[in-house]
């Protein structure tokens, strides 16, 4: 058995104890009960012990780490110390590191992981790689000031009670293609759980339903913080809980069901029976006796009565979206009795007041700003690149005209459609427009200074399906040409003997590893159209002189899937074409650059490049003057220039 699956193993132990075998004084013979090894409920009824200089000894090493933390007997918590001064990474990898591969028993129930030269401290879990270690700057309050320190780090996490509340409620494990991972709660997901749950018993207490908005920055976590607040209330309150989790999307809908099968909260069984499939269905679940229930906000066409039951929590995702006015209503009159949260990635903007009237007020908030500061999402950079076009025809396209007929708009639906989007659609989706992008996008990713198995991938974002398939098209060809064009500069660099290396050699040589090191990325990198099916689309792609039909069968069809492909940053897929898919409720590390050749706003804008009020003032400035040259003025026939941009992450 592994070590991280020994670690598993214990911890399943701490949690719901250990079964023995006692006399059965009453009945006689013996009895299975099962024993506490914890006391969760009272933390003073446990034995806490801090060891300096512990002395353990392996099969080849002995080790003494600085300090051991025990939990009744348990060690829980190792802490390695470096002088000021020494990088505190010194003490993961010339200390923690060794420990764990030579004397692994003492980690088979180690809870967290402490490095710390006194001013920079951090916190990590037993299989963590630094990266994803992660400092403690607050103790109580999401409002404090924030503090690094090893003082901070040790009250905020080995305080007997929170320790108890960490281990307990905070801690899961995942397994993934790469292996067993152990997750450990971020100092944000910790106060911020504890808050809505607060927020949730004093609303009940109240006597409503508005548990309040949980926002959480995109890439910080906010699915495991669903995740660790289920965890937590199915553990420490009293009731039949039933979670209802709602998204708008069904990429969002699978991907959250996803996260809570791999890391145990259901089984893979639970899962296909859990998820709606239609109004009735939801029903059937609603009064059945499911601890999770998955369903689409759309499932609640009508305001009837589903169940009446007040243990039930309703979890939604990016609920202002779609998830208020109608639909909203609608789930309140199907679970009148029900608690109402709401987790976000982006914040409620101007107009959405109803959000509030259904889910109540901010219960946590954990920004873009904070996110960085705190090293849990990289820092965006934002880059206009403006290509300049001459529109010489200022009718419609055809195009457009043919998306009308083929959505089913009313009147009023599309003659806004045509105010509003008609010449921006035309000036977008011209093809000398798009040729422009695509060799700029081709010119502007192999230049970013990332060898091939760097991480580095992209995503192009078209303004349409059909856009996206003629983007991925036209990439492809200037590929194929940067392709060419480099192996035939390489043909004609040789080696030149000589009597030493002169400085024209020397020049020639570095050209030469420059060209092989950029022909490697171009004959090796895959890409791939991800959009969202449709009816009749083969046809109607091939109205407009573009086949799916391909890209469609190896969407439905790839092994692995086309999204863990991207994800994984050892995959050659490094470029995928996108328009909707993918721009909500996907967290991709691997992705370093998005090339936004889209009119986006407000939320669909935001959830895409993640811009928050913490983004940069200078560049949300930049981002004030792409949208005002996403806008074509001028009604008359006469030439129109317009300017449109792209955003890099």
């Amino acid at each position: 058995m592994s070590l991280e699956a020994a670690n598993r193993e214990v911890y399943r132990l701490l949690k719901e104890g250990i079964t023995v075998s006692v006399p059965d004084r009453e009945h006689g013979g013996q009895k299975t009960e099962r024993l506490r090894v914890v006391d969760w409920e009272q933390p003073e009824n446990n034995d806490f012990l801090l060891v300096s200089q512990l002395t353990v000894t392996g099969p080849l090493y002995t080790c003494r780490p600085d300090l051991v933390g025990f939990v009744n007997g348990l060690p829980w918590v190792v802490i390695e110390l470096k002088k000021p001064g020494v990088p505190a990474r010194a003490a993961f990898d010339e200390n923690l590191t060794h420990y764990k591969q030579q004397i692994p028993a003492l980690f088979w129930s180690n809870a967290l992981l402490i490095a710390s030269n006194g001013t920079e401290s951090r916190v990590g879990s037993l299989t963590a790689d630094w990266g994803r270690w992660v400092e403690w700057k607050r103790i109580e309050r999401e409002y404090e000031p924030r503090r690094v320190s090893l003082e901070v780090m040790l009250r905020g996490t080995c305080e007997p009670t929170r320790l108890l509340d960490l281990v307990e409620n905070f801690t899961l494990f995942s397994e993934h293609k790469s292996g067993l991972v152990k997750i450990l709660a971020q100092n944000h997901q910790f106060l911020g759980v504890n808050n809505a749950i607060a927020s949730m018993l004093e609303a009940r207490k109240l006597g409503h339903g508005r548990g309040g908005v949980f926002w959480r920055t995109q890439g910080s976590g906010k699915s495991f913080s669903m995740l660790f607040f289920a965890q937590k209330v199915l553990r420490k309150l009293a009731g039949n809980w039933t979670f209802v989790v709602v998204t708008d999307r069904v990429e969002l809908d699978e991907q959250i069901a996803k996260n809570f099968k791999t890391t145990g909260a259901l089984s893979e069984a639970e899962g296909d029976q859990c998820h709606a499939a239609s109004g009735a269905h939801l029903r059937e679940l609603l009064r059945g006796n499911h601890r999770y229930v998955f369903t689409l906000v759309h499932k609640f066409q009508t305001p009837e009565l589903l169940c009446d039951r007040s243990d039930v929590i309703v979890l939604t995702d990016e609920a202002h979206r779609s998830q208020y006015d109608t639909l909203a209503r609608n789930m309140r009159a199907a679970l009148p009795k029900a608690m109402f949260l709401a987790f976000t990635g982006t914040p409620l903007i101007a107009g959405e007041e109803r959000t509030k009237e259904v889910f109540g007020d901010y219960v946590s908030i954990y920004d873009l700003a904070q996110s960085i500061e705190d090293g849990a999402t990289v820092p965006l950079f934002y880059e206009d690149r403006t290509p300049e076009l001459l529109l010489v025809n200022p009718d419609l396209n055809e195009d457009i005209y043919r998306l009308i007929e083929d959505t089913d708009l009313d009147a009023d639906q599309e003659a806004k459609l045509e105010r509003v989007l008609g010449r921006q659609y035309h000036v977008i989706t011209r093809d000398d427009r798009l040729e422009t992008v695509a060799k700029d996008i081709v010119r502007h990713f192999l230049g970013r200074g990332m060898l091939a198995n760097a991480v580095g991938k992209a995503m192009v974002v078209s303004i349409d399906k059909a856009t996206a398939l003629r983007m991925h098209d036209k990439v492809k060809a200037h590929w194929a040409a940067e392709t060419a064009r480099v192996q035939n500069e390489l043909g004609e660099l040789h080696y030149q003997p000589g009597g030493g290396m002169t400085p024209e050699q020397a020049r020639r040589d570095q050209r030469m590893a420059e060209l092989k090191q950029r022909l490697d990325v171009l004959t090796s990198t895959d890409m791939a159209v991800i959009v969202s099916p449709g009816q009749n689309e083969i046809q109607q792609m091939q109205m407009l002189g573009l086949d799916i039909e391909p890209h469609r069968k190896r969407m439905n069809e790839s092994q692995p899937g086309l999204d863990e492909k991207f994800k994984d940053t050892e995959d050659p897929l490094r470029l995928v074409f996108v328009c909707a898919m993918w721009l909500t409720g996907f967290d991709a590390p691997s992705c370093s650059t998005i090339y936004l050749d889209k009119p986006m706003r407000n939320h669909t804008l935001m959830q895409t490049i993640a811009r928050q009020p913490g983004f940069p003032r200078q560049a949300q400035r930049r981002h004030r003057r792409l949208r005002q040259r996403l806008r074509v003025a001028g009604k008359s026939a006469g030439d129109l220039r317009c300017r449109h941009g792209r955003q890099r992450v």
